[in-house]
């Protein structure tokens, strides 16, 4: 399985970017997918979730309103519209796949089975 997350970059605060993962190697259909992501010396967090239908989505607080997340199933893959970015969304973005995941766990990184190498994303001011 791969997962291979781009569309990182600089930008000024206010700006937008868009984030994408392709998935391989997995029945993609049949996965719910993820984005975390990992600031400088803080920990993992979760960022957007979005169920295998589509039927479910979620969202961290910090981006419900600015991000939002979308999957094309014919495509294998997943993407993340950031919008009016913020220092505070300056970190390492990974897209994940995990398959039997309940809504009640889309924001747990550890039922997630796949990870990606990550993306950066730095907001400049």
């Amino acid at each position: 399985v791969q997962l291979q997350a781009s569309g990182g970059g600089l930008v000024q605060v206010g700006e937008s970017l868009r984030l994408s993962c392709a998935a391989s190697g997995l029945t993609f259909s049949r996965y719910t997918m993820g984005w975390f992501r990992q600031a400088p010396g803080k920990e993992r967090e979760f960022v957007a979730a979005i169920k295998w239908g589509g039927s479910s989505i979620a969202y961290a607080d910090s981006v419900k309103g600015r991000f939002a997340i979308s999957r094309d199933n014919a495509k294998n893959t997943v993407n993340l519209q950031m919008n009016s970015l913020n220092a505070e969304d300056t970190a390492v973005y990974y897209c994940a796949a995990g398959q039997r995941i309940i809504v009640s766990s889309m924001r747990m990184d550890q039922a997630y089975d796949y990870w990606g190498q990550g993306t950066l994303v730095t907001v400049s001011s």
